[in-house]
């Protein structure tokens, strides 16, 4: 038994499905896939004000002069972020609404909107988490190790 033979762009509409939206009267096509590097850049963006790393990464999720075509219809920080994270969360599966989204934004979790596989946080974010302060660590107590004996054996 042979499969049917189909193009690329038959099999990725069936499979990946064709769905569009419009937004800020740009219609765009659903992300269905979350492109290489955008998730990690995504996170980075809470620490950015610069309009090329939002223009990035709409062209990758929405394409080309999206961006554009969005500034000029007025959206701002807020509803650009809004549309990423529903973007980057319909692209990893998670069909969520753009409530959810804003939700997830004003809460100051964009993360939650992601589906439960959701990238870890950036280098940044994961190291002011941690208690270290880059200096030496305090020797161990003694009477902390469990042990009675108060030399080595060696």
């Amino acid at each position: 038994m042979t499969a049917a033979r189909s193009s690329w762009d038959d099999f990725k509409r069936e499979v990946f499905g064709d769905r569009t939206e419009i937004i800020e009267g740009v219609e765009v096509k659903v992300p269905t896939d979350v492109p290489f590097g955008v998730a990690a850049r995504m996170g980075d963006l809470s620490e950015s004000s610069a309009q090329e790393d939002f223009e990035e990464l709409v062209c990758a999720l929405f394409g080309p002069e999206v961006f554009e075509q969005w500034m000029e219809a007025g959206m701002g920080q807020i509803g650009l972020m809004t549309v990423l994270t529903w973007g980057m969360a319909q692209a990893a599966g998670n069909d969520i609404s753009f409530q959810e989204a804003y939700t997830a934004i004003v809460s100051g979790d964009p993360g939650k909107a992601m589906s439960p596989e959701a990238p870890a946080p950036n280098r940044a974010a994961r190291r002011s988490r941690s208690g270290s302060t880059g200096g030496q660590s305090r020797r161990t107590s003694p009477a902390s190790t469990g042990s009675k004996r108060t030399r080595s054996r060696a």
